[in-house]
């Protein structure tokens, strides 16, 4: 491990070019906009590769009675086409290992756009032209689309509830002084990756294919084409260069792509590809889990909570793909950063007839933040004060203050919430921005303002605790050049950059010695996916130890060819330092491999201090927390329920930041992911189970206009982990995703001022136009 300090590693990171802690380009920033970045489908296509297309059926719920599949068959260019009995071994794909996920339909229709046959064609015009012939006859079942539906259709779960308890919130719920019931909907969110799903099989003798796969999880595509053929996972290649984003969209939802492409290429010996376009993409793979959030909350006079009881029913989808350990994180944030003395949170996995719900940026977490958040904005209106106050009053406390202990008994030893959010207050000018907007509205008869600040405690790591492991594998070459493998996969948020870094950092040379190369599965073994906002804690780490190991080689070959001691060998800006003998590293690595010093290292990296027991719902799951704040301000039309956000202030905590242009660039990102999730992004589905939100005509992501007029973020730069993580950086994936809950509050508190701030207006999310308005006329007929 390094021990030098931090501004030492900063000065070293001026010195050579491209080290930790230092603003540096994502290394594909000019092949992104040149256009020149090659993803699979700019990949040169082997003679006879061929192209396939999905059949999907049309009924939300139904039994097939018969497909006739001649028609297809006989379309000009169909090879072959493929049913669930096509599947050499097993015709599952399920991440969770529960046997209900099919890779092609069979016998029953769980949801409206699902797959129940494949076709495979020299032409991918062709193959998408022949699915539409196909003839299927159904018997119709009964369907249930939402949370309500599932409940009154007898509420069968995918996946076994969670339920965190702390204290007595039975017993001291009646006790409060005040109390508060009520419910919210948080929508749900398509991924709207720029790439869509495409996987590219390629044949190769006896069992082995190589797959390349648009996918964060390479292994478990590696897995699941394993499982599905009946091969060795060693037979089976994953390689993944980049994504056009992922967004936890291409954790799973890869896996029938890959596994159908593999199974046509084997059979027919041919290489195959399969893209889908952005309307299949939409309708057959899973979305933001969306929720319904029923609560109540007590408190005292002053505002401050005194218990908790809330129940957190996800509509889930047919299957359960990532739906548990997604319901689980839920309830992890359910306390948002609040401390709450007595507590009961439950889970509710429904299974409803729709495409099976999968991860997405916060996997769970943002919902429980929102529901949290809810609670403090229903005490503040129900008491007349500021939210501000209400949420400061809540905070957690210093560690071993009586208030440190979150609802699944892990203590809060890092809490830097109430300085971070002190800072920002005041940075912000937001009590003097707050009593203007308060004044304004006074006088305004049609547009009102509102301004919120809210705060984000994110915990860090996987909640299965043996998914906190990362390998990597680097070579040095005999001229000094360097080659980093690693189980991390680039989505377009600059992991690939930052390892890159942590290696020119480790050895002290310039970073365009380093080559970066895709993710394979035949270099790193049993990777985990690149989620949880984990990537680069864990890959960097790792990356790290299979430096030191050929550092302490090269180390002790320098002491004993110069007879010194390995405390006079230190590595400066590229060179190493032999006694008082400055020597070029690619020097002494050229020495080095004529001595018959191995040059390269498998390293490996596992999180301590973490456990969870799901059982008891007790355990340490989180390594540490990344914090947080974000004030927005908005102003609405009373009249239309359209609204503007005129100004964002963001402070953030990522640590000792590796790279601070790319940790800013993912705030911004994910502040207008978030904020799209919050107020346009609607997904709806009609009374046949039809989803008619799937092109970007019915969808509606953010736009450039749609971002803060005014947008300001900056890093908490006094921030340094307390934790051993690399370079003492903090995570930054998921936990800005949750700043825009500001934006919300902030309409909500405008809505609020049509009634003189008398009531907490409820707004659901996403806060569209249409339910904006619709508050505003609930707060006029209020008053």
């Amino acid at each position: 491990m390094d021990t030098s300090t931090f501004e030492e590693r900063k000065t070293i990171a001026t010195t050579i070019r491209g080290g930790m802690h230092k603003n540096l380009r994502h290394d594909s920033a000019h092949k992104h906009v040149a256009g020149s970045a090659d993803y699979i489908d700019d990949m040169p296509e082997p003679a006879g590769t061929l192209h396939a297309a999905l059949g999907l059926t049309d009924r939300a719920h139904a039994e097939i009675v018969s497909m006739d599949l001649g028609a297809v068959e006989a379309y000009p260019g169909v090879v072959c086409v493929l049913t669930a009995r096509d599947m050499p071994h097993s015709n599952d794909i399920s991440p969770s290992h529960l046997d209900d996920e099919p890779v092609l339909a069979e016998g029953r229709v769980e949801f409206h756009g699902q797959a129940a046959f494949a076709v495979i064609a020299e032409t991918r015009d062709a193959a998408r032209r022949a699915t539409r012939l196909a003839s299927i006859v159904y018997n119709d079942l009964p369907h249930a689309i939402d949370v309500i539906q599932a409940r009154e259709a007898g509420g069968k779960l995918v996946t076994k509830p969670l339920t965190l308890s702390r204290g007595d919130a039975a017993h001291e719920m009646p006790n409060a002084p005040r109390r508060v019931k009520g419910e919210m909907r948080i929508g749900g969110q398509e991924h709207f990756y720029l790439e869509s799903h495409i996987a590219f099989a390629i044949p190769g003798e006896d069992d082995d294919i190589t797959v390349w796969s648009s996918t964060q999880h390479p292994s478990e595509v590696q897995h699941m084409v394993a499982h599905v053929l009946g091969v060795p996972s060693n037979a089976v290649t994953v390689q993944v260069r980049r994504m056009g984003g992922g967004f936890g969209g291409k954790e799973t939802q890869g896996n029938q792509f890959a596994a159908i492409a593999a199974v046509a290429a084997k059979k027919l010996n041919r290489p195959v590809k399969f893209r889908p376009d952005r309307d299949e993409d939409m309708a057959c793979t899973g979305k933001r889990h969306d929720f319904l959030v029923e609560y109540e909350v007590g408190f005292d006079d002053d505002g401050r909570i005194h218990a908790v009881d809330a129940t957190f029913a996800a509509r889930c989808g047919y299957s359960s793909d990532l739906s548990g350990p997604v319901t689980d994180r839920a309830l992890f944030h359910a306390d948002g950063a609040y401390f709450y003395p007595h507590v009961r949170l439950t889970s509710e996995p429904l299974k409803t007839n729709t495409v099976s719900n999968t991860a997405y940026r916060g996997f769970g977490g943002p919902q429980g933040i929102v529901g949290a958040e809810r609670m403090i904005e229903e005490i503040a209106y129900a008491l007349g004060k500021d939210t501000l106050d209400i949420r400061k009053l809540n905070f957690y406390g210093e560690k071993g203050s009586g208030r440190d202990l979150t609802p699944y008994h892990q203590q809060v030893e890092d809490n830097i919430i109430s300085k971070l959010v002190a800072d920002l207050e005041e940075s912000a000018d937001y009590r003097k921005r707050r009593a203007d907007i308060l004044a304004f509205n006074a006088g305004s008869r049609i547009i009102r303002k509102g301004i919120a600040l809210t705060p984000v405690k994110f915990g860090i790591s996987f909640t299965m605790t043996a998914f906190n492991q990362a390998g990597a594998l680097v070579h040095v070459y005999q001229d000094g050049s360097i080659h980093l493998n690693h189980g991390g996969t680039e989505m377009g948020q600059g992991l690939y950059t930052k390892i890159a870094q942590v290696l020119a950092d480790s050895f002290q040379v310039d970073i365009d010695r380093v080559k970066i190369t895709a993710t394979t599965t035949g270099k790193v073994p049993n990777t985990s996916a690149t989620a949880a906002s984990s990537g680069t804690d864990l890959n960097g780490m790792a990356a790290a130890d299979a430096a030191r190991q050929i550092k302490e080689r090269l180390v002790a070959f320098a002491a004993e060819r110069w007879q010194t001691t390995p405390d006079k060998v230190s590595f400066v800006p590229n060179h190493v330092l032999i006694g008082e003998e400055r020597v070029p590293f690619n020097d002494l690595v050229k020495q080095a491999y004529f001595a018959r010093i191995q040059l390269s290292a498998a390293g490996f990296y596992k999180t301590p201090k973490i456990h969870w027991d799901r059982n008891t719902g007790r355990g340490t799951p989180f390594y540490y927390f990344a914090y947080g704040a974000a004030v927005s301000e908005v102003s609405i039309d009373t009249l239309t329920g359209e609204y503007m956000v005129e100004r964002v202030d963001v402070l953030h905590d990522v640590g000792r930041s590796l790279n601070p242009a790319i940790d800013i660039g993912q705030i911004e990102g994910g502040f207008v992911q978030g904020m799209g999730w919050l107020t346009t992004e609607e997904l709806w589905w009609d009374d046949k189970g039809r989803l008619r939100t799937h092109a970007p005509s019915t969808y509606k992501i953010p736009l450039a206009s749609d971002r803060p007029k005014i947008f300001n973020v900056k890093l908490a730069e006094w921030s340094e982990n307390g934790e051993e993580t690399i370079g003492r950086s903090k995570a930054v994936g998921e936990p800005p995703f949750n700043l825009p809950i500001s934006v919300l509050e902030a309409i909500s508190m405008a809505v609020a001022s049509v009634g003189e701030y008398r009531q907490c207006p409820r707004l659901d999310a996403p806060a569209t136009p249409e339910r904006v308005l619709m508050a505003v006329e609930r707060m006029r007929a209020a008053s």
